[in-house]
């Protein structure tokens, strides 16, 4: 959505998420001066002017974290302004790890509340190349410079101590820009020279394996079953919570492998399975830093102690994903322990029964309701409206395989 906005010419999409947080990045681009139109089930069309102008009224991102700030990273390179705000959970989420950046480049940044988040007021246009290195490796920092690089003077580059999701640098191949990538050590230097133009493209979008992982943990989990998900991304930067799943004993097979838009790509089959604790390796935290919910509540009914460290950005999404997970798992009765930069779960028998509380966060709610398929007694959230965020059709989805979510 975003690039075909920045794009000339056409962008066709299928196969699109139609989850809010992409409506409401569909929205956005909109109001940046694309015409965006529905065409189909999951079919779009983005006709992009060639560059983001001044939009009439606020940008309201709603609950999309990734969303408002890869558009910050695009809107800067333009010379314009615009105010971007969302809900009440986006407004708690820290912004300067990319307006930082952004600023250095030369974009200036209003704060209307509170420092560091949002609502905030953005003046973007005459920017310069950065090198910047990060602490902590992040695509959406990384991709929210790499965006406003593409209008900046000279060469813009991000070094990431340990690689994080490439699909920014994949699709902006794709839009028609030349994009370098060096390794360094464990991580890699991304570099894009600025005043390259983008020209709208074709764009298959691919199986989310953040989305496979729930109808596949519920296939691992509830006694007998056994469950497939067709056409999902294997970018071996995003297939972290599959190797902790096999590692952990996990019947997960593989199946149909091919190419599909520059991304490896495969059927990916669960069968329920008696499951052991591990320790998950830290440096496998950016490769699944969105699955470590899901993983905690397969955890939940593993023989043994599964240790998760190194995952502090979970306290930064959405909800604080480490606090409530504990809180969720120690109410349905699973042994855990909270630490400042992660958590361990010692899995056996789930009592369930409880009501977990989700601050919002659609990911803990259904992690939550995955754990109640397999739990003694029934589990319930207290806000599922949520889900529609990120899994439109999770509730119809799962109750298709034979589970029970009313």
């Amino acid at each position: 959505m975003i690039l075909g906005g920045m794009a000339s010419g056409v962008t066709d999409v299928e196969g699109l998420l139609e989850g809010d947080d992409v409506l409401a990045t569909a929205r956005a681009v909109e109001a940046f001066g694309a015409k965006v139109q529905r065409t189909g089930d999951g079919k779009w069309r983005i006709e992009g002017a060639g560059g983001f102008r001044t939009p009439a009224s606020v940008i309201d991102c709603g609950n999309a974290g990734t969303g408002v700030r890869l558009l910050m990273g695009a809107a800067a390179g333009y010379p314009l302004t615009a105010t971007f705000d969302g809900d009440a959970s986006l407004r708690k989420r820290p912004m300067k790890r990319v307006t930082g950046p952004l600023a250095d480049m030369g974009a200036r940044f209003d704060w209307q509340a509170a420092e560091d988040r949002l609502p905030v007021a953005l003046t973007g246009g005459t920017l310069a190349s950065i090198d910047y290195v990060q602490a902590v490796a992040s695509a959406q920092v990384k991709s929210a410079i790499l965006l406003a690089g593409l209008n900046a003077q000279g060469v813009t580059s991000v070094t990431e101590p340990e690689k994080s999701r490439d699909h920014t640098e994949r699709m902006l191949r794709a839009f028609g820009a030349e994009v370098g990538v060096e390794e360094v050590g464990e991580g890699w230097t991304v570099t894009l020279k600025g005043g390259q133009a983008l020209t709208g493209t074709f764009v298959a979008v691919l199986g989310d394996p953040s989305s496979a992982a729930f109808p596949l943990a519920a296939g691992l989990v509830v006694p007998g079953s056994v469950v497939t998900v067709e056409g999902v991304m294997l970018n071996a930067l995003r297939t972290g919570l599959f190797d902790t799943w096999i590692e952990m004993g996990a019947d997960l097979t593989i199946t149909n492998r091919r190419q599909a838009g520059g991304e490896d790509v495969g059927d990916i089959t669960a069968r329920y399975s008696t499951l052991k604790g591990v320790v998950v390796p830290e440096a496998r935290a950016a490769s699944m830093i969105d699955e470590y919910p899901i993983l905690a509540a397969t955890a939940a009914f593993a023989d043994g102690v599964t240790v998760m460290r190194g995952v502090g950005e979970m306290r930064v999404k959405e909800s604080d994903r480490i606090s409530l997970m504990v809180e969720g798992l120690r109410a349905c009765g699973v042994q855990v322990e909270e630490e400042p930069e992660g958590f361990i779960v010692t899995g056996g028998p789930v009592p369930g029964g409880a009501v977990v509380h989700t601050a919002h966060d659609h990911r803990i709610a259904m992690s939550h309701l995955v754990l109640g398929l397999a739990a003694d007694q029934p589990v319930s959230v207290d806000e599922p409206g949520m889900i529609a965020t990120s899994f439109p059709g999770f509730v119809e989805m799962m109750n298709g395989l034979g589970g029970r979510i009313a």
